[in-house]
C-alpha cells in the first residue's frame, strides 16, 4: 500500500493537479512564485526530519514530502517536462524502496533501521542490492533514472534570475544523498550490540517460499529504475507533444551536474564516516547538536503549533462564540418564538370558555361589525 500510495498515486495527486493545469499557472508569474515558495520550504523541511529518523518508512515517508516539493520547484520554474519527468522516475524508485523495506520489516518484525541492520538485514542479498539501486536512484546518482530528472529541475531553477532557488535545490539534493545513505549504512555496517544477528530464512517466513515471491518485483523495479532515465526524450516528446512549438527547452548549465554530484559526493562521504566507516559512533552530526536534533525530531513543532492553533484559536475562540451563537441566537429565537405563541394561546384562551352567551356576543358583534361595514 505505501509503495503505491507514496509513489504515483494519492499524494501525487497535487503535482498531477498542477502539471494539468500548468498552462493556467504559467500565466501568473505571482502564483508560480508562491509554489516555487512552497516547494522549496516543502523539500527542505522534510529532508531535515529524514535525517534523524530511525523508521525506515518514515525515512521514505519524510522523502516523497521533500520529492514532492521537488517537482512542485521543477514546474513552479517554468519547466513542464522536468518535473511530471520526475514525477514519472520517482514512481519507480520510490515504489521500489518502500518494498524492499517491506521485505525487510516482514522478515525481521521491526521498522527500526538499526535493528534490522544488527540483525543482519544485509544478508537478504537482493533486497539489500534493490535497495542500494533505488537509493543511488533517489540521489540522482548516474546513470539511475533520477540523475537525470533531478538535473532537469535543476537546470530549470539555474535558469531563473535570482540563483537562490538552484543553491536551494542543490541544498536539498546533498540532504537527500545524507539521509539515504546514513540509512543504507546503518543496515550495511550495523554498529556493535543490541540483539544478535537472525538469518532471516531461519525464522518461520522462510518455510513458505515467500521471500522468493517478493523479490522478483524488487528486481524488475530496479531494473526500471535504471533504464527509466534514458527515456528522458520520448518522454519530454510525448508531454510537449500537446503544447507544439511553442514550449521552451531548458538551458544547458554545463557546470550543474559536476555541482550536484560533488554535493553528493560529500553528503555521501559524510554519511559514510559518521555510519558506514569502521568503529563509526553511527551518531550523525545532527544528533551532537541537541536543540537541531529536537526541532528535527519533533518535525519543526509543525504538529504543535497545529494543535496550539486548534486549542487556542479554533476551539477556544470560534467554538465558544459558534456555541454562544447557537444558545443565545439560534436557541433563543426558537425559545422565543415558542414563548410568544404560548403566551398568546394564554391571552386568546379567554374566549373559549365554553359559555354559549359570550360566542353568541361574538357572533352578534362581528355581524354587525360586518353589516356596518358593507351597507354604511
Amino acid at each position: 500500500v505505501s509503495a503505491l500510495l507514496h509513489s504515483a498515486t494519492m499524494v501525487a495527486a497535487g503535482v498531477y493537479l498542477f502539471a494539468r493545469l500548468f498552462p493556467f499557472f504559467s500565466l501568473s508569474p505571482t502564483a508560480l512564485g508562491v509554489c516555487l515558495a512552497v516547494g522549496t520550504v516543502s523539500m527542505l523541511i522534510a529532508s531535515t526530519m529524514a535525517m534523524v529518523s530511525r523508521d525506515i518508512k518514515q525515512v521514505w515517508a519524510y522523502s516523497t514530502i521533500s520529492q514532492l516539493g521537488l517537482m512542485i520547484m521543477g514546474l513552479a520554474a517554468g519547466n513542464y517536462v522536468a518535473g511530471v519527468f520526475h514525477l514519472t522516475t520517482h514512481a519507480a524508485f520510490k515504489a521500489l524502496l518502500f518494498l524492499c523495506s517491506g521485505v525487510f520489516i516482514h522478515a525481521f518484525h521491526s521498522n527500526d533501521m538499526v535493528a534490522i541492520g544488527r540483525q543482519g538485514g544485509r544478508r537478504l542479498r537482493v533486497p539489500m542490492a534493490c535497495l542500494v539501486i533505488a537509493a543511488a536512484a533517489l540521489s540522482g546518482i548516474p546513470p539511475f533514472s533520477g540523475f537525470f530528472s533531478k538535473e532537469l529541475i535543476l537546470g530549470a531553477l539555474a535558469d531563473l534570475p535570482n540563483p537562490l532557488w538552484v543553491a536551494a535545490g542543490l541544498l536539498g539534493a546533498a540532504l537527500t544523498t545524507y539521509y539515504t545513505f546514513r540509512l543504507i549504512f546503518i543496515i550495511l555496517f550495523p554498529a556493535p550490540g543490541g540483539a544478535d544477528a537472525v538469518h532471516p530464512h531461519e525464522s518461520e517466513h522462510g518455510h513458505h517460499g515467500g521471500y522468493a515471491v517478493m523479490a522478483w518485483p524488487l528486481v524488475i523495479l530496479a531494473t526500471i529504475s535504471v533504464v527509466l532515465g534514458f527515456a528522458e526524450k520520448p518522454v519530454a516528446e510525448f508531454l510537449l507533444r500537446p503544447f507544439g512549438s511553442s514550449a521552451s527547452a531548458a538551458t544547458h548549465h554545463a557546470w550543474l551536474p559536476y555541482a550536484a554530484l560533488g554535493l553528493s559526493a560529500a553528503a555521501m562521504l559524510l554519511a559514510w564516516f559518521e555510519f558506514g566507516r569502521r568503529g563509526a559512533g553511527q551518531i550523525g552530526f545532527v544528533e551532537r547538536l541537541a536543540p537541531l536534533h529536537a526541532l528535527f525530531d519533533n518535525r519543526w513543532y509543525i504538529d504543535r503549533a497545529y494543535r496550539w492553533l486548534l486549542n487556542q484559536v479554533v476551539y477556544r475562540l470560534f467554538s465558544r462564540l459558534c456555541a454562544r451563537n447557537d444558545q443565545k441566537v439560534i436557541d433563543g429565537a426558537v425559545d422565543g418564538l415558542g414563548r410568544v405563541i404560548a403566551a398568546g394561546g394564554g391571552r386568546m384562551s379567554i374566549l373559549h370558555t365554553g359559555m354559549v352567551q359570550y360566542r353568541l356576543i361574538v357572533a352578534f358583534v362581528s355581524i354587525a361589525l360586518m353589516a356596518i361595514y358593507f351597507f354604511i
